[in-house]
């Protein structure tokens, strides 16, 4: 998102965290900006039966948990690495400065975060209203815009991690990805999901 030699420019660092390891927990006061040079995590809530609700998948290049960075608030998910990750950490002063005398980089950031916002007003309603078929066609439907793609789109999610993006039970996924196959909606090749 940001270029790497900008990011150094204000003083970033660059840290290596281990597979599995906290980068923040829900209800920390953000205090930095982050972005992946290498490696994956997810952010996600956990209810108080155990049950995760992921918010997002994040890799190379992507930025996460930057809005608590401006509204001084605490995050309102937590992030874990799942693969060992190089993540450049730069203060919220430093970001600050950093958006400030790049304009261009501040118009493509806020461009940026407005579609997250859009996709997670999406699978609000989602979740709140519409059924289980609905729910993961307009997932992967949101994941074959933002991602450039070939037609057919070949999705990059197991279901699992389709089922922790909806809210939905493995087994409700594995049945409604078959009910979307019946009704010629998505396509299944070689355990497979295509959009």
């Amino acid at each position: 998102m940001i270029p790497i030699s900008v990011l150094e420019k204000f003083n970033a660092s660059l840290k290596t965290y281990s597979k599995d390891r906290m980068v923040f927990d829900e209800g920390e006061i953000a205090h930095f900006y982050y972005q992946i040079m290498e490696g994956q995590l997810k952010m996600f809530n956990r209810t108080e039966d155990g049950k995760e609700f992921v918010q997002g998948y994040f890799e190379d290049g992507n930025s996460f948990g930057e809005p608590p960075l401006f509204s001084d608030s605490k995050y309102p998910a937590a992030a874990i690495t799942l693969t060992e990750c190089s993540i450049y950490v730069l203060s919220k002063s430093d970001f600050f400065e950093l958006l400030k005398s790049n304009p261009e980089i501040h118009l493509k950031f806020t461009r940026d975060i407005c579609k997250r916002m859009i996709y997670k007003a999406k699978i609000a309603r989602e979740v709140s209203i519409y059924p289980p078929e609905h729910r993961i066609l307009t997932l992967l439907h949101h994941l074959k815009n933002a991602l450039p793609s070939e037609s057919p789109f070949e999705v990059p999610l197991t279901r699992q991690q389709i089922s922790e993006l909806t809210g939905l039970r493995v087994e409700t996924v594995i049945r409604a990805i078959k009910k979307l196959e019946k009704s010629k909606k998505l396509s299944i090749r070689e355990r497979k999901v295509f959009l």
